[in-house]
């Protein structure tokens, strides 16, 4: 089936990745590597596991006929088996009677999410690498460009860019911990059996669900996890949280590319951010569609974590609603931390016009700190009450701040013109911004060193 709508979203190779074939190749590593590990537990000829093991070429099957007979069992696992049987039974008859032995479906397509998951956290977190070094790089680029800080949509106090950059940062940090961890310690095989026992197995069970582990190159496991979906639930957990961080990261690019804004621009490509009907328009559309992506991620993680509650020793739907939101969660927040990536890169950062932004106002956003000196002399209440009487008088069409707090007697009393000027000064009212950015710095160099 011809695809219109993913490729906008996410790549070829993050498509491939979790896409049909991805599960195939997967289900069938998962077959071979059953055959192997039963060699190794002295269970079948290795002659046998050789015969298995060539048929599994995921050239001879097709993922959307599987898919089609699947719909019978409810899973692709029984057509796959009986395929990979035929094509072994041509091979040796003797080898066939050993495909799939002691294991369930669940088994193998459990183990291959383990494996999709495997390849696609490797993608995801190269590209959330490059997410953490961008903004790193902006972080200490822009420490010192000041910027105005706004809260609730309007203007609150001037701040940094850098400062802005470093909050992304942390945020891309924290997530990429989350997804870190479970890549090294999430991931499990899954081998139980028709209930969890591994009874058809008798006395090699263990040996076998040892082995089938070492061969794939992932953690055994205590015990089979059929119903206990905690190890996939975490992974949605994670998932949900880099998509709301870097969905947070493309709404701030978006914003700040407004025209009214200017403050950011995306990078510029041959046909990117054009409009089918404006010809002057430069949407950000890599911010947009990684916006989207993140939401639908989220939305599909909540999905995949739903899916806790199974029936007993082996679920009735609930399993079965896993495989297509975990793959495409996967892609999606895949998709959103490339296309951020490839804006945070690019950047245009226009220190000259958020310095105009700050100064729209006419110093208003500088009240707090006229308030705060005037305080000193005046007591608290009484500056902010006239502080507020002049801002009132700049709103309404008078004079600039500063005209309007020296018009104020008692004002003009306690400040002079020097000390106002300093006062409506942004670079002179930045807190510790600097000093959170070469926090957040610090903060990278120690993860990634």
């Amino acid at each position: 089936m011809e695809e219109l709508f993913r490729p906008v979203f996410v790549s070829d190779r993050l498509r491939e990745a979790t896409g049909g074939r991805a599960w195939l190749r997967a289900m069938l590593e998962a077959e071979a590597a059953l055959a192997a590990a039963q060699v190794r537990a002295g269970v079948i000829p290795a002659e046998a596991a050789r015969a298995i093991a060539r048929a599994c070429d995921p050239d001879r099957y097709s993922p959307e006929t599987l898919g089609r007979e699947g719909r019978a069992a409810g899973n692709p696992v029984p057509p796959l088996v009986r395929a990979l049987t035929a094509a072994v039974d041509k091979d040796s008859e003797e080898a066939a009677r050993y495909v799939h032995k002691g294991a369930t479906s669940q088994d193998i397509l459990d183990t291959a999410a383990m494996l999709v998951i495997r390849g696609a956290l490797d993608l995801i977190l190269t590209e959330t690498d490059l997410v953490a070094a961008a903004c790193a790089r902006l972080a200490r680029e822009h420490r010192d460009t000041p910027m105005a800080a706004r809260t609730l949509m309007q203007q609150a106090l001037p701040t940094t860019f850098g400062l802005k950059a470093a909050g992304w940062l942390v945020s891309v940090l924290k997530a990429r911990r989350a997804l870190r961890r479970f890549r090294r310690s999430g991931l499990a095989a899954q081998l139980g059996g028709a209930a969890g026992t591994l009874a058809s197995l008798g006395d090699d069970g263990l040996a076998v669900a040892r082995e089938f582990a070492r061969e794939l190159d992932l953690p055994e496991p205590a015990l089979p996890w059929h119903t206990d979906r905690t190890r996939l639930a975490l992974l949605a957990g994670a998932i949900s949280t880099l998509a709301g961080v870097l969905g947070k990261v493309a709404l701030d690019v978006v914003l700040m590319a407004q025209t009214e804004v200017g403050e950011v621009a995306e990078p510029a490509g041959e046909g990117r951010g054009g409009s089918s009907t404006l010809p002057h328009k430069r949407n950000p559309v890599l911010s947009v569609t990684a916006r989207a992506s993140a939401r639908r991620a989220q939305d599909l993680a909540h999905t995949v974590q739903t899916a806790m509650a199974a029936e007993h020793e082996r679920a009735a739907g609930v399993w079965h609603s896993e495989w297509e939101p975990l793959s495409e969660a996967l892609a999606l927040v895949g998709g959103a931390a490339e296309n951020v990536r490839e804006v945070l890169e690019g950047l245009e950062v226009y220190p000259e016009r958020m310095r105009k932004n700050l100064d729209a106002t006419e110093g208003l956003i500088l009240t707090e700190r006229v308030t705060t000196l005037a305080a000193g002399k005046l007591g608290r209440l009484r500056a902010h009450d006239l502080v507020k009487t002049a801002a009132a008088r700049v709103a309404k069409g008078g004079g600039s701040l500063k005209e309007e707090l020296l018009s104020e007697p008692e004002l003009a009393e306690v400040l002079s013109e020097g000390e106002v000027d300093a006062a409506l000064d942004p670079a002179g009212y930045l807190g510790s911004a600097g000093a959170f950015v070469d926090r957040a710095l610090e903060l990278y160099g120690k993860e990634d060193a």
